[in-house]
């Protein structure tokens, strides 16, 4: 049974960063599911049960026994492995890209102390910016070769509060059971690919940068349902 692409964007942005891959992989024949996390910023710290609920109650609608890809970009690789550890269906693979790695062994922080020094003075009323404001058009620009797109993602992002980027997220005992593999887009996750391949994962170069699954969404679904298939 061909497994369904379960697509999980980062909480800082939404689900749109996905669609245009999602796209793609439908029309090459997949199951493709992304849930949305646009949510799970809202009430009181911890968070990271919230993405696992989301992505659990997307799942609902996948018939018990369905195994699923896990695909994760950004910081949501921090939560695959409370989202796997937590999923009745069987988990065939599991794809990180361009995206933060949990620990070898947990809990992870979501932020290093030097983002928190940096994100701080951002927040008001302990909400920070959306995740696009906080850079200089110079770093944002290069993101996005459509105006429409960049609209869409922009619009559609959250506001999180402080104290998401403060928490620290469970590391699960066994969680990696699976195939794992990476698929970088460009610096500075380069030095992540480079630990998921001294874990022993298949690393994969897609050259972009970090939203370069909207730039490139066919050429992103390919590398996906590579790494997705048999080593």
């Amino acid at each position: 049974m061909q497994p369904i692409f379960v697509l999980v964007h980062s909480p800082s942005v939404g689900p749109s960063t996905w669609h245009p891959v999602a796209g793609q992989l439908t029309a090459a024949g997949y199951q493709v599911r992304v849930p949305s996390l646009l949510d799970v910023g809202f009430g009181a710290p911890p968070f990271w049960p919230r993405v696992v609920e989301a992505v659990r109650d997307d799942l609902s609608r996948v018939p018990d026994g369905s195994p699923v890809t896990l695909v994760v970009h950004s910081n949501a690789g921090l939560f695959l492995p409370v989202i796997r550890s937590s999923l009745d269906h069987p988990v065939t693979g599991s794809i990180f890209v361009d995206a933060a790695l949990p620990a070898r062994t947990g809990p992870t922080p979501v932020a290093s102390p030097q983002l928190l020094e940096f994100l701080r003075p951002m927040a008001v009323d302990g909400r920070l910016p959306r995740w696009t404001d906080w850079w200089d058009e110079t770093d944002v620009a290069p993101m996005f070769t459509d105006a429409g797109v960049r609209q869409t993602v922009v619009d559609e992002q959250p506001t999180l509060p402080l104290s998401y980027y403060e928490q620290h997220i469970p590391v699960p005992d066994g969680w990696d059971d699976h195939p794992c593999s990476y698929l970088l887009f460009g610096p500075p996750y380069d030095d992540l690919a480079a630990e998921a391949r001294e874990r022993g994962w298949r690393v994969a170069h897609l050259p972009g940068a970090h939203l370069h699954q909207i730039v490139d969404p066919a050429g992103t679904a390919r590398h996906l349902a590579e790494l997705a298939g048999p080593v």
